[in-house]
């Protein structure tokens, strides 16, 4: 598995991207579509589980965004799957009065779910992809509010703020996990945001046990939830148990240099050399984490300390 590919600027390999696959969900109020991108060759091709964040867009927030990095992923040769959740701002016209509305905190994990129950669905459904991937190796991604979707199936729990039940979503079947600029503690956020999102307030990273990669800019101050500053992205790896990792980015606000989309407005730090950078070592240390290049983080991690110019810093634990 080649993991720099065209996240480092070489031979970029040709993908395909397919969508809709439209999976059915009892009681689900509207059936769940998926975007599937894979390279052209390949077997055994790992999963990116990608979970995208809630935003203002119409259709970033949906299985169209994030182009940017899940076209530099399967070009790194893994299969990157994207839901659009039902938070999605492509159906909120039709979702607004559910009960779960507007983030939909407990489907956007269960879709993922779903997702894995009917990944022999998925293969079968999307041209020149039969029996090229490998079910055993999963991982998930997701930004900000993906983040969070992300944190929950890697195992951290929170408590229903409706219900008050202690809540786990982890998912065994997830090897590993790329947290990118998710939300950290609730202790720290503003009263008035946990009002509208009382979600974000009991989330507990002492229970994520799964392996993952937590991917904070250094500039992305978050004021309309904290004043904090930056370092409330960096919870994920600081509140939970090893092994974790985490990647600071420098001089990179929320969206990491545009993973979201190509040009999108709401892109503060467009940087298209800063998401193929993000692209490169994420896919090198799931390359890692999930057996198929023991070698490939290490590398990477070599690279940012002979480079003139780092473009992030790592701590692991």
């Amino acid at each position: 598995m080649n993991t720099s590919a065209s996240a480092a600027g070489t031979s970029p390999a040709p993908v395909l991207s397919f969508s809709p696959v439209v999976l059915p969900i009892t009681g689900r109020p509207v059936d769940l579509q998926v975007r599937v991108t894979a390279p052209i060759q390949g077997t055994g091709l790992p999963v990116i589980l990608l979970s995208h964040g809630h935003g203002g867009s119409n259709n970033l927030s949906s299985l169209n965004g994030y182009a940017p990095i899940a076209n530099l992923w399967a070009q790194a040769g893994f299969v990157v799957i994207q839901p659009t959740h039902l938070s999605s701002k492509t159906l909120a016209h039709h979702l607004s009065d559910e009960p779960e509305a507007p983030l939909f905190w407990r489907s956007r994990a269960q879709d993922m779910t779903h997702v894995l129950d009917h990944l022999d669905v998925i293969e079968s459904t999307v041209p020149q992809l039969a029996g090229r991937i490998d079910h055993g190796r999963v991982a998930v991604a997701g930004h900000s509010l993906g983040g969070f979707t992300a944190n929950l199936l890697l195992g951290a729990q929170l408590t229903d703020p409706a219900t008050g039940e202690r809540v786990s979503l982890w998912e065994p079947r997830i090897k590993a996990g790329v947290v990118l600029a998710a939300p950290g503690r609730g202790g720290v956020i503003h009263a008035s945001t946990l009002e509208q999102m009382p979600i974000f307030k009991t989330i507990d990273f002492s229970t994520m046990i799964t392996p993952a990669l937590v991917v904070a800019g250094s500039r992305d101050d978050s004021r309309h939830f904290t004043d904090v500053g930056p370092i409330w992205h960096t919870d994920p790896y600081i509140l939970a148990p090893s092994p974790k990792t985490l990647l600071t980015i420098f001089d990179a606000e929320h969206g990491l240099g545009g993973i979201a989309g190509y040009d999108a407005d709401e892109t503060t730090d467009e940087n298209p050399e800063r998401v193929a950078a993000v692209a490169h070592l994420t896919a090198a240390y799931l390359a890692t984490t999930l057996g198929l290049d023991a070698h490939a983080w290490q590398r990477a991690c070599d690279g940012l300390v002979s480079g003139t110019a780092p473009v992030a810093r790592i701590e692991a634990k």
